[in-house]
């Protein structure tokens, strides 16, 4: 049996949080690229976590800006976070390939205060998607 519109939705949220806890271990423990490239990927999965939701079949792509773009067609609020969030869709490449990063490596570029401000940011997507599936249903 197929779940409902917002049990999906919940369930991309609750590994969003999971995935959260994890994100601030890393960032204390200075896994500083790696805490960046999950906190874009908690952004994601809470942002599609909200569309499922409001019974979206189909999700594509991993760009937290756009994902925000198409979640404020379903509640206009999400355009006014949009170009808060959008900043970490650049930790989704350049966190995890030397090859973006010609002179270094990611290891040795993102710091502590890089890290933490992104996991900052993923924590309020979190929370404001959980707070918005409270109130559509």
């Amino acid at each position: 049996m197929r779940r409902s519109p917002r049990e999906e939705g919940k369930r991309w949220l609750e590994q969003a949080k999971e995935d959260l806890r994890w994100a601030k271990e890393l960032a204390r423990l200075g896994g500083y690229h790696i805490a960046c490239f999950l906190a874009q990927q908690i952004a994601e999965k809470a942002l599609k976590g909200f569309l499922y939701a409001q019974g979206e079949e189909v999700v594509l792509g991993h760009s937290v800006e756009r994902l925000c773009e198409q979640a404020a067609s379903h509640d206009p609020s999400f355009s006014t976070k949009k170009g808060a969030w959008a900043i970490l869709d650049g930790y989704y490449v350049p966190t995890r390939y030397p090859n973006s990063l010609p002179e270094s490596i990611p290891a040795r570029v993102y710091n502590a205060a890089a890290a933490g401000e992104a996991v900052r940011l993923a924590e309020e997507v979190v929370a404001f998607v959980e707070e918005k599936l409270r109130e559509h249903h």
